[in-house]
């Protein structure tokens, strides 16, 4: 089981699950999607990572505001440019307490939020993601959202509802997106639909908008921090492979690497899945980790 610790983030008190060893060569931060949380993460991700590694590696994973138990006290709507900023200034955070190279993995859109997160902070080693989803893409955006209507509709009309002073109201993100297709495996998927910390919440206009109508930090033909690495699962329901590719294809400054995890779903819990998960991230990190601090 992980460790709960908890982080003041502009008095927004953050919760991480951490599986923590002084000794540890590397730091993998782990950001999860609009279905997920921190725990779920760790279940998948972080704990095993740490585990498979011997210790080697030291994980935290991130409860983003309004998701998890993460404790949000700002007057002020949180939007996807504040998780791109809690990431930033987190990594920030673990690199005053030591110097150790730091990695960001991502699950779902938690996977373009780490890009945007190394594009903010240039401080990290690699990113690895589940996705990469640019919504400025017409095929992503139709794509990832719920139906034609919430697509075609809705997504363009979000701006003028926050213009209007609407972005406080909420919408369920089962009700927003195609969280129907979050896991393969039926039981987990009702498990995942009665949480309200993960694929039951409820996110803010002002949020779906600042997501869905989301500028990239810094343009894919520009970004040039870390190498990525893309996990894609195989038989993933909600965001095929050619969505990642979009964004991918124009990436030419830094390596790109892709691994498809065999029989994965979106929220991979096949073993087959996890286990491409597991090596391809743990031979990644090993790779560009060694190079770094060999350079």
């Amino acid at each position: 089981m992980p460790r709960d610790e908890w982080w003041d983030w502009h008095g927004n008190n953050i919760h991480l699950d951490t599986f923590r060893n002084a000794n540890a060569k590397v730091k993998v931060v782990m950001l999860h999607g609009v279905g997920t949380n921190g725990r779920q993460i760790s279940m998948i991700m972080g704990g095993p990572l740490y585990k498979l590694s011997n210790h080697e590696i030291e994980t935290i994973c991130i409860d983003m505001p309004t998701y998890g138990l993460t404790q949000v006290n700002q007057k002020t709507p949180i939007t996807y440019n504040d998780w791109i900023q809690v990431g930033s200034d987190y990594i920030d955070h673990e690199l005053a307490r030591d110097n150790r190279p730091i990695f960001i993995y991502g699950l779902s859109a938690g996977g373009m939020e780490t890009y945007d997160v190394a594009a903010k902070n240039g401080k990290v080693r690699g990113i690895i993601g589940m996705t990469f989803l640019d919504q400025r893409n017409q095929d992503v955006q139709y794509t990832t959202t719920r139906n034609w209507f919430m697509g075609h509709i809705t997504t363009p009309m979000l701006p003028g509802f926050v213009s209007l002073g609407l972005g406080r109201m909420k919408v369920r993100m089962s009700t927003a997106s195609k969280m129907s297709a979050l896991c393969n495996n039926p039981e987990a998927q009702a498990a995942f639909m009665r949480d309200k910390t993960s694929a039951a919440n409820s996110s803010s206009l002002a949020f779906l908008n600042s997501y869905m109508h989301h500028n990239l930090i810094v343009e894919a033909t520009d970004f040039d921090v870390c190498p990525i690495l893309l996990t894609q699962p195989a038989e993933d329901r909600w965001t095929p492979y050619r969505l990642s590719q979009h964004h991918l294809e124009q990436v030419k400054k830094v390596p790109v690497e892709v691994k498809m995890l065999r029989h994965g779903g979106h929220y991979p819990v096949e073993p087959t899945a996890l286990d491409d998960l597991h090596s391809a991230a743990l031979a990644f990190i090993n790779k560009y980790a060694a190079k770094e601090m060999n350079a």
